[in-house]
């Protein structure tokens, strides 16, 4: 379904949309094949106990795809309550400026000034330092209570966009 991205060159053409319940499946897919490459520090057993738990934390939040010229879902985002509760990508299209133009569609559109990252994947701490986030606080353990430690991250001095 997804090409390698070797083959792109060509800066992409996205929409960002909203997700509709019968795309719950393909975003499953997703943030598998994304959890799969970025998150190697995840046991695997932990990793199917996580995608068991998606179809209800889908429901809870507000979920804006990122889509190619075709319609297909390249990456999305969840938001609540000024947070970003979850960024996903499709592995075949990291490094491409996806996941930037979603964060800032959550910032200035949503009102987003907050996240929580695993600390041990650095790629996605760095990503939204990079993105103006900072370090506010640490959890050790993540909200399942599984040993991965949090980072809470907050967009400083940030008075943007709208709340949701």
């Amino acid at each position: 379904m997804y090409a390698n991205k070797s083959v792109f060159s060509q800066p992409m053409e996205l929409e960002l949309t909203p997700v509709a319940q019968a795309e719950y499946q393909e975003l499953s897919e997703l943030w598998e094949a994304s959890v799969r490459a970025t998150h190697q520090f995840v046991r695997p057993e932990d990793v199917e106990f996580y995608k068991a738990l998606l179809p209800g934390y889908f429901p809870a939040v507000r979920l804006t795809a990122a889509r190619d010229a075709a319609g297909r879902i390249l990456a999305f985002l969840g938001t609540k309550d000024g947070n970003i509760e979850m960024l996903f990508v499709h592995p075949s299209y990291r490094g491409r400026g996806i996941g930037s133009r979603l964060v800032r569609h959550a910032v200035a559109q949503l009102g987003c000034t907050r996240v929580d990252v695993n600390e041990q994947n650095e790629q996605a701490v760095g990503f939204y330092e990079r993105m103006g986030f900072a370090v506010e606080s640490r959890s050790e353990t993540d909200a399942e209570g599984f040993p991965y430690p949090i980072l809470h991250l907050v967009l400083p001095g940030c008075a943007c966009g709208a709340s949701e």
